[in-house]
Parts: structure tokens; sequence; C-alpha cells
């Protein structure tokens, strides 16, 4: 029975990491579940096995893969209680640097699929702005704890802070895509710096 679950389970993620592929490199209405079959030598009644529809493979794909996707590049790094502003400019030089590299860059996947559901698929939404949430309150809560820990100036709007990073990531990874990606990281990341060092506290600690 365990023998039988597990294989199963590696099925089912061998699906999801193809699907996402194909999902990301077609756009999600643009693939069928014909093609995802054709790529996994799948029968139709082996995906019907697993999951209920085409909607139902790619909500298990958000919640598996994408939300440990996110959490893993943009979430983790920053939880440390180091200095904020070194912790959030390693976090984002890191997160760039895969798109540096990756062959199979078409822009930040997240944003990539709200733009493609956005206005047609409330429940998908659903569950990718649960992400973008997710990835928001993280964010306003480190700023928050770098106030609090005298890292970051006092005054400094953790809300507004979190919202400019995040739409400035979003936004530089779309334009990596095409021209220049480690020339558009390095500059990106400059005035990243220069954003940070201008909420950072500069009063001595008493």
């Amino acid at each position: 029975m365990m023998q039988k679950n597990l294989k199963r389970m590696a099925t089912m993620q061998r699906m999801q990491v193809t699907g996402l592929e194909l999902f990301y490199k077609n756009g999600y209405y643009n693939t069928s579940i014909d093609d995802i079959l054709k790529k996994l030598e799948l029968s139709k009644g082996a995906f019907y096995y697993h999951y209920e529809s085409k909607e139902d493979f790619f909500i298990q794909i958000i919640e598996n893969l994408l939300v440990r996707k996110v959490y893993s590049m943009l979430i983790e790094p920053v939880e440390g209680h180091e200095n904020t502003s070194d912790l959030i400019m390693q976090c984002y030089d890191n997160a760039l640097e895969t798109a540096v590299h990756n062959e199979m860059d078409f822009g930040f996947v997240l944003g990539n699929f709200i733009s493609e559901f956005n206005g047609r698929n409330p429940k998908i939404m659903k569950h990718l702005n649960d992400i973008i949430r997710i990835w928001e309150v993280n964010l306003v809560s480190v700023i928050q704890r770098g106030k609090f820990e005298g890292h970051i100036d006092r005054h400094a709007d953790a809300e507004g802070v979190a919202l400019f990073i995040m739409s400035s990531f979003m936004g530089v990874r779309t334009l990596m895509v095409e021209t220049a990606p480690s020339a558009r990281k390095y500059r990106f990341m400059s005035q990243l710096r220069m954003f940070l060092k201008s909420i950072e506290n500069k009063q001595p600690a008493l």
C-alpha cells in the first residue's frame, strides 16, 4: 500500500513539473490536455485517475510547486535577523540570478499567470493572489522587524516599501526576458541598494 502511494505521489509530482513547464512556455489556455498527455506519454484515463480536470491539475500545480517556488526564492531567504537591507539585497540578487541563467525564461512565472488569468478565471486568480498576499505580508513583517531592531528608519512605510520592492521585482523580471538580462539585473540591484540605503536608520543606537 505504502509502495503504491509513493508511486502515485511520484507520478503526480512528475505530471505537475511537466505541466508547469508547458503552461509556463505556452500559456494555460494554449495548452490542451492532449499536449500534456503527449509530453508525459500518458493515457487520458491515467490523467483523470489523478485529476478531475485541467483546472484542478493547474490548481494542484499552484498549491504544490508555485507556492514552494515563491517561498524558497522570496520568503525564506529574508526570514533571518541580520541587517534587513542585506537580507533583502541577497534574496533579490539570488532570485534575479536564476533568471539570468534560465534558458526557458518567459518572465516571472507568477506574474505571467496573473496576467493570463486576470478577468478570465476568478477561481485560479484567488489561488495566485493568495501567493502574492503571503509574499507581501512576509515582506511587510520583515520591514517592520527591521524598524523594531533599528536597521530601518522608524518612519518608513512598511506597506509602501514592500509594494515598491514587489512591483519593481516583477517589472524587472519581465524586462530581463528579451534584453541583456545580466546588465539589467546589475542596474536594478544598484538602484535597489540606493533605495534601501535611503530607508536605513541613520540614528546611531544609544
